[in-house]
């Protein structure tokens, strides 16, 4: 008997999503936990697996909005025996196996697909069991275009390997052309749609002020110079800007705790513990996972929870739980080259920090003109609920740790 392939629940707030992908075709042999769809709603991407071994038979399309519960595929256990009859011609079945039996493009891979007309099927692919990555695809579209800005008709063929340069079908190559326009247009996705309404509200809800300092990153740099080597050796991982941001925000939280406070209706909740969410980037949008009772954790624990959370954003396995409870954001702009910005709060709380790049400025130090790297902070808040003493008086604490982080070592 056929067993139904459910969109399983995923939260209360989560009723529907976009079947974004199929990982299997149609009439595939599948096996149990085998992924087979992704689906996109307006907070994660998550993946469905097999249940069973069998025979799939899928019922909705790729691109499809479908509700929890809906049924999108069969897989039927029986149809597996009658696959294999042919065996005279096993070897050549398995010679084309790579090649027939490739995984289905992530959205990522399909987008740049869709964007430079490159065939995932034509470049290799780095990722598990052959998966062509965005990386790939990235690196297939740098090799065609080289190839086409310097065209050398004798010598290419015999030197470029034809792997590396894959061929760009005549149709979807010239998308622009194609569409006979000068603008595109595609549906927004149920995540970014969120991002924007979410946006808005914190907008329209709050009374956000940012305010703002400046750190000399000069002993972090330092710090992280001398240890690196031996931290690495110790914890398996490198002592990062992020993990000492964070340290430095649970000592200013404790030091200011009305910052670590929400709004609930009339009452003003106050936090007393130190979960702190940490935003990435991502190709589907912004993403904030928490790291856990921070202040009970070690500098080694929190670059592993990051690095952690990081790889699960980009691979899209990051989970409701990973996303809910923190009480204190800290986003970073700097990676991107932002000298100066206002962050905008995560809703329900109260404040959230923007790290910036570091530029070597020339600074006064005890009368003297010196060149020291320095870091721009802004910290929004929302005026309701903290004062402008609160919001200066943390970004100093953060500054007096960051400057002399043996501060954290004593607690003052």
């Amino acid at each position: 008997m056929a067993t139904e392939v459910k969109i399983p629940a995923m939260g209360e707030s989560i009723t529907s999503g976009i079947l974004a992908s199929w990982r299997v075709s149609d009439g595939d042999t599948v096996k149990k936990d085998q992924p087979l769809y992704e689906l996109e709603t307006d907070k994660i991407t998550s993946e469905g697996v097999a249940e069973i071994d069998g025979v799939i038979r899928i019922t909705v399309e790729a691109g499809t909005e479908v509700g929890i519960g809906q049924v999108v595929a069969t897989i039927d256990p029986a149809a597996t025996v009658s696959k294999p009859a042919t065996a005279p011609d096993a070897a050549s079945d398995k010679a084309e196996a790579p090649h027939t039996t490739a995984t289905p493009a992530s959205p990522a891979v399909r987008r740049i697909a869709e964007e430079t007309g490159v065939d995932p099927a034509a470049v290799p692919g780095s990722g598990k069991g052959g998966r062509v990555t965005k990386g790939d695809m990235l690196q297939a579209v740098e090799n065609f275009k080289k190839s086409s800005a310097s065209p050398a008709p004798a010598k290419p063929a015999p030197e470029t390997p034809p792997a590396k340069t894959p061929p760009v079908p005549p149709a979807a190559a010239p998308q622009t052309a194609s569409a006979g326009s000068r603008t595109t247009r595609k549906r927004m996705t149920p995540l970014r749609a969120k991002i924007a309404q979410r946006l808005v509200q914190v907008k329209n809800e709050t009374a956000m002020l940012t305010t703002f300092n400046e750190v000399d990153m000069s002993a972090v740099r330092d710090l992280r110079t001398r240890y690196q080597d031996d931290f690495v050796k110790r914890y398996g991982v490198k002592l990062g800007f992020m993990s000492l941001f964070v340290k430095a925000a649970v000592h200013a939280l404790k030091e200011v705790p009305g910052i670590n406070a929400v709004i609930d209706g009339d009452d003003i909740v106050q936090n007393h513990y130190y979960d702190v969410g940490v935003a990435v980037s991502t190709e589907r949008g912004l993403m904030v996972p928490v790291v856990r009772d921070c202040d009970r954790k070690h500098f080694a624990e929190i670059e592993n929870d990051i690095a952690a959370y990081a790889k699960k954003a980009r691979d899209g396995k990051v989970t409701l739980d990973d996303l809910a409870g923190g009480v204190f954001t800290i986003t970073n702009g700097g990676i991107f080259g932002s000298l100066l910005s206002t962050p905008i709060i995560n809703p329900p709380q109260s404040a959230i920090l923007g790290m910036h790049a570091i530029q070597d400025r020339p600074v006064a130090v005890d009368g003297q003109v010196v060149i020291r790297p320095m870091m721009y902070l802004a910290l929004s808040y929302d005026h309701r609920i903290v004062d402008g003493r609160e919001a200066v008086t943390f970004l100093v604490k953060m500054k007096q740790v960051l400057e002399d982080p043996a501060r954290l070592l004593i607690g003052v």
